[in-house]
């Protein structure tokens, strides 16, 4: 896997179609084509065609059930093609017949011959933000986006734990779980009134970011 937060990302061994125009902006060279997050298009210069992507009615149940995944469109054409979200910074992966699972909130856009699936994480019995997410396969670029500069762990060092907002992609080859804390007035995260967090372990990355999304309002 190779990526500039690795410092292995050279474009001479890689092919071009994914660069960062700035911190904040992806550019996409069209052909060939790509799934991205709807409504992230800023801008594209050529002819391109959006549609929408639903992955399949097997996807779509999953989506709908565990409400992750991201919002997919697919778009063809010639060109280049500008996206963003929210001025979020965009960190880019170049999978090599590889793995990783991505918060789907996270997800901005990937090659559009990356196969994808929604995973429920180890220990999560309920349907809860973070603890189903996007897996993605194959030999392809994707882009994640980060609120604020993240911090890039190292499971292997040590047993490592990241609130399920925060975690923004982590190597799909590690052990995760769920770290539940029971001590009164624990509020870690902003989570319900229970403390939980993903765990990781074994061989691999997970990045965080400087965030933990929009506030959860508590139901009534």
């Amino acid at each position: 896997m190779r990526s500039a937060l690795f410092g292995n990302l050279d474009s001479q061994q890689v092919p071009g179609t994914f660069a960062l125009q700035n911190s904040k902006m992806l550019v996409v060279h069209l052909p060939p084509e790509v799934l991205a997050r709807q409504g992230s298009m800023v801008a594209f210069q050529g002819q391109m065609d959006f549609s929408y992507e639903g992955g399949g009615v097997g996807k779509m149940f999953k989506k709908m059930v565990t409400g992750e995944g991201a919002p997919l469109m697919r778009v063809t054409g010639q060109g280049r093609l500008f996206l963003a979200d929210n001025a979020d910074d965009i960190h880019l992966f170049y999978l090599e017949n590889e793995a990783l699972t991505v918060n789907g909130r996270n997800l901005l856009a990937m090659d559009a011959h990356l196969t994808w699936d929604i995973q429920r994480v180890q220990g999560a019995g309920v349907a809860a933000g973070g603890l189903f997410n996007m897996t993605l396969k194959g030999t392809g670029w994707v882009a994640v986006t980060a609120h604020g500069t993240p911090v890039l762990l190292d499971a292997a060092q040590a047993p490592t734990y990241a609130d399920g907002q925060s975690a923004v992609c982590w190597s799909a080859g590690l052990h995760v779980g769920v770290n539940r804390t029971f001590k009164a007035g624990a509020l870690i995260g902003r989570g319900s009134g229970e403390a939980m967090q993903l765990a990781f372990q074994g061989q691999g990355f997970v990045l965080v970011q400087a965030s933990e999304g929009p506030p959860v309002i508590p139901s009534q």
